[in-house]
Parts: structure tokens; sequence; C-alpha cells
């Protein structure tokens, strides 16, 4: 299975031990499913790593150690993203097109009112963290 972690995910995993983000990276780290990801998600969450908010939460060594686990561990999609623009977010869309590009199976998000609120963007499904768990243990 392909899926793509929206950043709020990938923080919320760090922040919240034994929440559904963080079972996610876990899941993920036992190679039940592969990690899409492209540079420019990367490139967002390296910034929102640097936020002053975030960095009470997050220890530098934390922060490195998921930049370079996905970095190496992850699928990075093509440089070339589609142009997307079905979320009001340019983030969003961004998450959006590396879920298509990268042909994931599923996009997963803790954005109920951009993402999540779609349900499907060309056939992949959105989802919150804990409905991604129900699914990958189906598998």
């Amino acid at each position: 299975m392909r899926i793509v972690l929206d950043t709020n995910v990938l923080i919320s995993g760090l922040i919240s031990r034994g929440s559904a983000p963080a079972e996610l990276i876990e899941v993920w780290h036992s190679n039940r499913f592969t990690l899409i990801t492209s540079r420019e998600q990367l490139l967002e969450l390296r910034r929102v790593l640097n936020y002053p908010k975030i960095k009470k939460y997050i220890r530098p060594d934390q922060a490195k150690t998921l930049m370079d686990t996905i970095v190496s561990a992850a699928y990075l999609v093509p440089d070339i993203l589609p142009d997307v623009n079905v979320s009001t977010d340019p983030d969003d869309n961004l998450i959006i097109a590396t879920a298509i590009a990268g042909n994931a199976h599923l996009l997963v998000s803790g954005d109920k009112s951009h993402l999540i609120s779609l349900s499907e963007v060309q056939g992949i499904p959105i989802c919150a963290p804990r409905n991604a768990l129900r699914m990958i243990r189906k598998d």
C-alpha cells in the first residue's frame, strides 16, 4: 500500500506519543506501507519543524531523525508535480499533487476542513489517521 501522510500527521506523530499519527509512523517503520513524499513536502516539513511553537514540543534530534528517515526510506515522487487546485489551501494542493504523482492508495490527514472533507481526489481516498490504521490492518 502506498500512502501519503500529510505534514500535520508527521508532526503530530512526533508530538503525541501513542496517538494514531504516532502509530502510523511506527507502522511505516515496520514496512507495512510505502510512504510517498515529494521534495516540496520535505521543504514544507522542514519549514514547519522550525516554527517556534513546534520547536517547543519536538527536540532537534527528533526532527533530524524524522527528516533523515523519510529521505532515506520514503518513495520520493518525480520533481514535477501535477497542477492541482481543489483546496483553498495551497499546502493541501501540494499534498494532493504528491499523492497523485506517487500513485498513492491513500492520503492521510488531520485537516478536517480542507482535506478530509474532500473524502477523495482522483480516486485516492482521504481519511483521518485512525481510519487509515483500520485500513492498513485489514490488508
